[in-house]
């Protein structure tokens, strides 16, 4: 996800951004990468009123991946610089509340178990936590982690549908998420984060692999794509637990 943190102003051209039909082609393009987010979102809408849970589920990892590298390529074809009139963070921040938060919510509150009388209260806590992370202009760290749970609710419900968790845990960890909000923990941002950045990336697309194989055979899981998907989730935990802890002496 990207989070403006101001109103664009248009600078001078790079050297490698000249403002050519082909540089304009290019940035162009890559909102429309952008923007297909909304269609991805509206199939992912469209299989939970169908009660599709899995077809929900990937429609919202489509989703997730065009967002993890449409912001490279915006920072690769400089389309701040080359299209100054047509803020890209805001497009892409609709579209991530869109498929990271609300339709998640909706998920959750469909199709994952939660105690008696609590299913409204935990989709307002998604709702309204994920509002206040996605108006937070200090939501980056300087070395591009995130600061606080950056609302990866899609995430969130693609664990609870894998893991099927007695329904008061998974009350009390979506109370937990939208506590962490809120705090000053740092979240990995797999494709902006430079400190092992090869690896990070190798080990999200692993997990989406595992995490795909699990969602396409449930309720029964195969053992590879089970112990891959919780190796690959215990080094997102640790590698947010170790940035968090060298904060704390920066």
């Amino acid at each position: 996800m990207t989070f403006p943190t101001g109103f664009n102003v248009a600078k001078p051209l790079s050297p490698h951004a000249a403002d050519t039909p082909a540089s304009r082609c290019k940035a162009w393009s890559v909102h429309v990468l952008t923007a297909s987010g909304v269609l991805l979102g509206t199939m992912a809408l469209l299989a939970l009123i169908d009660d599709n849970p899995v077809a929900c589920l990937l429609w919202l990892g489509a989703a997730m991946l065009i967002d993890g590298f449409d912001g490279t390529l915006a920072r690769k074809y400089e389309v701040k610089t080359i299209l100054p009139h047509f803020d890209g963070s805001t497009l892409d921040m609709v579209i991530d509340y869109l498929t990271w938060a609300f339709i998640p919510a909706l998920f959750i509150y469909y199709f994952i178990e939660l105690p008696p009388n609590v299913a409204l209260l935990a989709v307002f806590t998604i709702l309204l936590s994920s509002m206040f992370c996605f108006c937070n202009t200090n939501m980056k760290s300087q070395d591009n982690y995130f600061v606080g749970f950056p609302a990866a609710w899609n995430i969130a419900a693609a664990s609870f549908y894998i893991l099927d968790l007695p329904p008061w845990l998974t009350f009390a960890t979506i109370l937990m998420l939208a506590i962490l909000t809120v705090t000053r923990m740092k979240f990995l941002h797999p494709f902006r984060v430079k400190t092992l950045m090869p690896l990070n990336i190798t080990v999200t697309l692993l997990w989406c692999v595992c995490a795909t194989s699990l969602i396409l055979s449930s309720p029964e899981h195969a053992a590879w794509a089970l112990w891959g998907w919780g190796i690959t989730s215990v080094y997102f935990v640790g590698m947010c637990l170790w940035r968090t802890s060298q904060a704390w002496f920066d």
